[in-house]
């Protein structure tokens, strides 16, 4: 190619001349102008730059076709078998979360809250339930717009209806005595430890729940449960007369709530509560609710519906809590029970039971991830969970009120501890004490609202 290039260069580059010679003797003389037979080194040179910067790309170019024949293979791989791999995304599709909505069990528990609503206007008609009536008609409109245009937004509409059963579920008839001395309902402020103690079996002990037995009208009575099987199961909770006593570890009662650790009625978690003489936690392995008086020895038991249990919805903010699916509570005249749920997308679920039958009454379903929270208690209706700060302080940072069906965020209320797990934390109405299982520590605070 460069010969060529260079031939043309000479050939395009001679020109023809004609000289006039003259006769001297014998022979012609001529002069002739060889300048331009001068070889045209700088066209060569132009030429050799162009034809470099043409290997140059050249060479760039089989580089990448080379570089791209390699990747070939591994594109291929990518892409082989892509149906087999979105396979585990189908959850997608199957579970309706943005197609293929169950548009039949939405409008049942559309129905279902519209029914409820319903039978608290008949009781006791007022202007917001009023509102709801008329917002859970807008609500079954859309379903249908849904089935006839095939338009839907799932999230948008579990949320609505999440909200809609929290304000159906404030509205429904509470006895009469609910909240009675609950003027003020929100906190504001926690005071340092005024009791703090190991508990009365063994510092190895760092799960399990303590406190007074929160019936308003019963008498004083301390009582201590320590999770003994792998900080998992128990049996025995251990019940004092009197703070001294307490103090103390002096005239305590052994109630054995099951015969071993491994009983079909045996505690399982550390979301322990003493209401009117009757105990209250999660039974043996199960999501049951189990119910043991110890006066009478009498047991009862209650499924909680589609609750997490075995480190499902553990609290989990700062490290997880193991066996703390289900919280106990007690309030003036209720337990209440907290706990998460797949359908509630692992979500804080509040229920309070009626003590006496042990069945559910409402049911209000919160925005806070269960697993972001390192413990629960409830005050005159309100939902409290904490989170870790550090080792020696943690902090009350949200509130759900199951009167109006709203919670906030906001909260910033810091309170001492003395190790950096919780296992129980619960609300006396008694004497409007905090009461906390501190890993093997017992404590108690004052609360001002």
């Amino acid at each position: 190619m460069f010969i060529y290039l260079l031939l043309l260069t000479v050939i395009v580059t001679v020109e023809a001349q004609r000289v006039t010679g003259q006769q001297k003797t014998d022979s012609c003389l001529c002069k002739i102008n060889s300048s331009i037979w001068t070889f045209p080194a700088f066209r060569f040179e132009e030429v050799t730059r162009q034809v470099q910067i043409c290997e140059d790309a050249l060479n760039e170019f089989t580089e990448k076709v080379r570089n791209t024949n390699a990747e070939l293979p591994l594109m291929e791989a990518t892409l082989q078998n892509i149906s087999a791999r979105l396979t585990a995304f189908d959850y997608l599709h199957t579970s309706g979360l943005y197609s293929a909505l169950h548009l039949r069990q939405l409008n049942q528990e559309l129905e279902e809250i519209h029914q409820s609503v319903n039978e608290t206007h008949r009781q006791n008609p007022n202007k917001e339930t009023h509102n709801l009536l008329s917002e859970l008609n807008r609500a079954k409109n859309d379903v249908q717009r849904m089935y006839r245009d095939d338009f839907f937004n799932l999230e948008t509409m579990k949320k609505r209806l999440r909200d809609l059963n929290n304000r159906a579920q404030s509205c429904k008839t509470i006895p009469n005595d609910f909240r009675s001395s609950c003027h003020k309902r929100i906190l504001t402020r926690i005071s340092s430890p005024s009791i703090t103690k190991l508990n009365s079996i063994s510092k190895s002990y760092i799960s399990g729940a303590w406190g007074r037995d929160a019936l308003l009208t019963y008498k004083e009575r301390y009582w201590e449960h320590c999770l003994v099987s792998g900080n998992k199961h128990g049996n025995t909770i251990r019940v004092y007369n009197s703070l001294e006593d307490f103090m103390a570890d002096n005239n305590y009662k052994d109630e054995e709530v099951a015969p071993s650790y491994s009983h079909e009625n045996a505690v399982q978690g550390s979301g322990t509560i003493l209401y009117n003489n009757t105990v209250f936690y999660q039974c043996y392995s199960t999501a049951e609710i189990c119910s043991f008086n110890i006066m009478t020895h009498e047991t009862k038991r209650m499924q909680l519906v589609d609750a997490g249990i075995d480190n499902k919805f553990p609290f989990c903010y700062y490290s997880c809590r193991d066996w703390t699916d289900i919280d106990l509570e007690a309030d003036q005249d209720a337990v209440w029970v907290i706990y998460a749920t797949e359908e509630n997308h692992g979500n804080i679920v509040v229920s309070r039971l009626d003590p006496l039958e042990l069945n559910i009454t409402h049911t209000w379903k919160t925005h806070l991830f269960k697993r972001s929270v390192t413990s629960t208690f409830m005050v005159c209706g309100v939902l409290y969970a904490t989170r870790y700060v550090n080792t020696y302080q943690e902090e009350v940072f949200y509130a759900f009120d199951t009167t109006t069906g709203k919670e906030i965020n906001t909260l910033s209320l810091s309170f001492e501890k003395v190790s950096p797990g919780i296992a129980n934390l619960n609300y006396n109405p008694v004497d409007g004490k905090l009461y906390m299982y501190n890993d093997a520590y017992l404590l108690a605070y004052d609360t001002f609202f």
